[in-house]
């Protein structure tokens, strides 16, 4: 049998659309980070509702609140904060949804496609762009958490582990944002999805136990990606939890890493797959 060599033009075309796919994705990069230093009050936009969720859940609503057993307000800090930290996370997928609308609708979608570049560049750089902006919010989130009086008090290493578990259900999400962005006309339509993501980040474990709600709703609560998150980040900051009968939350370190997983699998493919459909 005679075994016939893989052409070396094969081998060629190959790594150079590897290369260019990497040259494109880092050219999108560069341009998202130019526009968002070039117009920071979008940045401060983004951050200024987490921040003002922290100050009201946490004193408003937070004296009402009792998760230790020991009396309406006792270590709600400590249970909040790290429910906010995966909500805020949960929430920018609206960010990235309304930011690939607005090129879309500005035309620059239209230009990319005209050019000769890799596919799924705009995909991969987007969401590049938007794990670094959201590296930014939790740094300055965690910060502010501090001067409320917040402590992790987990090990370095489980503390750093929750932080990256954070990053990663955002890096998942923005595969969402990106397909609900170029699947909307228009930045107007974009800016309904709150409508969306108020129930994806408030039902969930972020601020109430599942277990205090009607079943039903428990079961929702506790199966959503975010408590996974929210809970898993909790046992690493090793913050007061409510004792659940939930499987999933009895496993919220392997879901939270599953979760995102699962969504990346399914949105990154159909967010490259939409881009290649525009203009059809």
């Amino acid at each position: 049998m005679t075994t016939i060599p893989l052409a070396p033009e094969t081998t060629d075309t190959l790594g150079s659309r590897l290369k260019w796919a990497v040259v494109d994705c880092w050219t999108i990069l560069i341009q998202e980070m130019v526009h968002l230093v070039r117009q920071p009050s979008n940045f401060a936009w983004q951050l200024g509702f987490p921040i003002v969720m922290v100050l009201m859940f946490v004193y408003v609503f937070g004296s009402a609140m009792d998760v230790s057993g020991q009396g309406a307000g006792a270590g709600y800090l400590e249970f909040a904060m790290p429910g906010l930290f995966a909500m805020t996370m949960a929430f920018g997928f609206m960010n990235t949804a309304f930011a690939v609308a607005m090129i879309k609708e500005r035309g620059f979608i239209d230009r990319f496609r005209s050019m000769p570049m890799a596919s799924s560049a705009v995909v991969t750089g987007r969401g590049l762009a938007d794990v670094i902006h959201a590296t930014v919010d939790l740094a300055i989130l965690v910060v502010i958490a501090l001067v409320l009086g917040w402590r992790p008090g987990g090990s370095l290493a489980a503390t750093l582990t929750a932080f990256a578990l954070l990053l990663w259900l955002r890096t998942a999400l923005i595969f969402v944002g990106i397909q609900l962005g170029l699947m909307l006309k228009n930045t107007e339509a974009a800016g309904n999805l709150f409508a969306l993501a108020f129930p994806f980040g408030m039902v969930s474990s972020v601020f109430a136990p599942p277990d205090l709600m009607p079943g039903w709703l428990g079961a929702v609560a506790a199966w959503n990606p975010v408590s996974s998150t929210a809970g898993a980040i909790r046992e690493l900051f090793e913050s007061p939890a409510v004792a659940s009968g939930y499987w999933i939350e009895e496993h919220a370190v392997t879901t939270a890493v599953l979760w995102p997983a699962v969504i990346t699998a399914i949105f990154l493919p159909l967010a490259v797959r939409q881009y290649q459909r525009l203009g059809r």
